[in-house]
């Protein structure tokens, strides 16, 4: 699976950004999906995943509410609905095909490569 992120940009706080990876590959939807960040000088974290139906969701303390991950298995893509984002949510955001929603990468078999979100104040 080859994992092709977009719609990064930079947004005031208080806006919006959807995020698209779209996938290549027939497995696509046999993994669940997952979103994660790295802050400049930080470690990367996790954001939120979606199961192979999307019939389950998982989210960070620090997004919940503000985010909304969904797929969309015909067209092997999977989204991140940001809202009300903040300062602090300024990183390089990455998809990833996973064995599970856990919030852990540990289960990650592909990554994609990053796209920038940058949120002034």
């Amino acid at each position: 699976v080859q994992l092709q992120a977009s719609g990064g940009g930079l947004v005031q706080a208080g806006g919006s950004l959807r995020l698209s990876c779209a996938a290549s590959g027939r497995t696509f939807s046999s993994y669940a999906m997952g979103w994660f960040r790295q802050a400049p000088g930080k470690e990367r974290e996790f954001v939120a995943a979606i199961s192979w139906s999307g019939g389950r969701t998982y989210y960070a303390d620090s997004v919940k509410g503000r985010f909304t991950i969904s797929r969309d298995n015909v067209k092997n893509t999977v989204y991140l609905q940001m809202n009300s984002l903040k300062p602090e949510d300024t990183a390089v955001y990455y998809c990833a095909a996973k064995a599970g929603v856990a919030g852990t990468s540990g289960d990650v078999a592909y990554w994609g490569q990053g796209t920038l979100v940058t949120v002034s104040s």
